[in-house]
């Protein structure tokens, strides 16, 4: 999701057209910035991939109501990466989300990006609830701890110590 990218989309003529109601260039970043969204989203909802694509969804049906509120276009890739987060926890906190122990499924979730280390995804996936949404937001969203924190309605020491909590079980689970 870096803007940087030359992929010939101008954020500083595509967001204001967007935010005014031109449906093409509302598409155009969606095409550019919802894949970049998916891995993400797939490992919060451990390997959900319905749940993840619910999330993505509704994250740009609320971005098209509130494009009006970012002040400088070009921080719209970090604006609708922190709208999905969002997205995704308020639902996990709303209707005390519970993930499908991965476990179960002797294969485990199969990530929807070709490339992705099966066995490190799986892993990922089997993670305890917190330990992996830290895990993600610390590594994956270059997120603070104290930004995670805030997100995650939870303290800093506690973002710390599920992200060493997480690293230590995907260490004995790649083992």
């Amino acid at each position: 999701m870096d803007a940087s990218v030359d992929d010939g989309l101008d954020l500083s003529h595509t967001v204001p057209a967007a935010a005014g109601g031109d449906r093409a260039a509302f598409e155009r970043l969606y095409r550019r910035y919802a894949p970049g969204l998916v891995p993400v989203l797939w490992r919060l909802a451990a390997g959900d991939e319905a749940r993840a694509e619910d999330w993505l969804q509704d994250a740009f049906v609320q971005a098209w109501g509130r494009l009006g509120e970012i002040r400088r276009p070009q921080a719209f890739p970090g604006w609708i990466r922190r709208l999905a987060i969002n997205v995704a926890l308020a639902d996990r906190r709303r209707a005390g989300f519970r993930v499908v122990d991965a476990r179960r499924d002797a294969a485990g979730p199969e990530p929807p990006w070709p490339g992705a280390d099966l066995d490190l995804e799986r892993a990922i996936a089997r993670l305890p609830d917190r330990a992996r949404q830290v895990l993600v937001l610390f590594h994956l969203c270059d997120l603070s701890h104290a930004e995670i924190a805030e997100v995650m309605t939870i303290e800093t020491g506690t973002s710390k110590a599920q992200l060493s909590r997480a690293r230590s079980l995907l260490k004995e689970m790649l083992a």
